[in-house]
């Protein structure tokens, strides 16, 4: 049976006024994402796989790419409470962010895809999201594209290599090179104590003094880094039930990841999400209901921790959030293959 819970909460000595885990708690982002052995990262998958996240007739009505929901010239998601697909239909959870999802061990709010290249295959057949029928339907789309063959070609070689398995890999390819490391964080953990402000500092330390790292630890903040590929860190959210905030906010209205595995102990668990670059990733939580950071540290408090701060409490944890945001990457707009005039029925 597959361990649904893994806590990163380590044994802790204070030092120079900051809380450090005497096992290494604080960790820098690494400054390359891992790779699985039957998809190896190429410029020539990347540049692939950049094409095809841009590119909106993977989507029925050829109006919404993988760049709609999460855009990597931003946050790396769209900033509204819950998506918008095909023909205006709006979905039920918020849009994670794209950037250093390549860390996760699981993907989606409720941990459904394994790896980023089964997240791939998820959006084009979800029919609020790109409404394609199938993902034969989805990849003949690109397979009606003369303009991509080279392409494909040049990331997996001569033959019949215009796939739904190797778009997916290549997408996958191209979202592992959207890290953010090199953040104030990464460059105090590494030895630089100039590179974090003291509010940043001392927001470190109330972090870790609440209880915040029981589940945000690892170095995207999610949970363990050695999880399995697969094995989500989840947690039920909320874990103390009844406060303002639950209805408030309608925390409890979505059952998280018990709509996958119909099991009713994973009820209202979800996959804990990264904290770097939250600042950019507004509004906040699966349904998108709160607006502000200070209000979410709040309610993440009250609701995970049964804990109420005080306003310079939350003030610091909010400028320690900060220390995580990393420099992005910079993202030029790919040029893609031309469209035949008869790819696109009506939908």
């Amino acid at each position: 049976m597959k361990k649904r819970f893994a806590f990163g909460l380590l044994g802790m000595t204070a030092l120079t006024g900051v809380v450090f885990a005497v096992e290494g708690q604080w960790q820098a982002l690494p400054e390359k994402a891992p790779e699985p052995a039957d998809n190896p990262t190429t410029e020539a998958k990347v540049a692939l796989g950049k094409m095809l996240y841009f590119d909106t007739r993977f989507s029925s009505t050829g109006t919404v790419s993988c760049f709609s929901c999460h855009n990597v010239m931003e946050g790396g998601d769209d900033h509204r409470p819950t998506s918008i697909g095909v023909h205006g239909q709006v979905g039920g959870r918020n849009a994670p962010t794209v950037w250093n999802s390549a860390f996760l061990s699981a993907q989606f709010w409720d941990g459904r895809a394994p790896s980023l290249e089964e997240q791939a295959k998820g959006p084009p057949t979800n029919p609020i999201e790109m409404g394609m029928v199938n993902l034969d339907a989805t990849i003949a789309r690109i397979q009606a594209i003369p303009g991509y063959k080279p392409y494909f070609a040049a990331a997996f070689g001569q033959g019949d290599t215009v796939t739904m398995d190797n778009a997916a890999k290549a997408i996958a390819a191209y979202e592992r090179t959207l890290i953010t490391p090199d953040s104030a964080y990464d460059r105090y953990v590494k030895g630089d104590k100039k590179a974090m402000t003291e509010q940043q500092v001392r927001g470190m330390d109330t972090f870790a003094k609440t209880g915040c790292t029981a589940c945000h630890s690892g170095p995207t903040f999610n949970g363990s880094a050695n999880l399995p590929m697969g094995q989500g860190f989840f947690m039920k959210f909320p874990i103390f039930p009844g406060s303002v905030y639950e209805t408030q906010y309608k925390l409890t209205e979505d059952l998280g990841r018990q709509t996958v595995t119909q099991q009713d102990a994973d009820k209202h668990l979800w996959r804990v999400p990264t904290l770097r670059n939250l600042t950019y990733t507004a509004p906040y939580f699966h349904n998108g209901a709160v607006q502000s950071l200070d209000e979410a540290i709040r309610v993440m408090a009250k609701t995970q921790l049964n804990k109420e701060l005080t306003k310079n409490e939350v003030q610091d944890i909010v400028a320690f959030l900060g220390a995580l945001d990393g420099p992005f990457p910079q993202q030029t707009m790919p040029r893609l293959p031309p469209t035949p005039g008869d790819l696109l029925t009506a939908n």
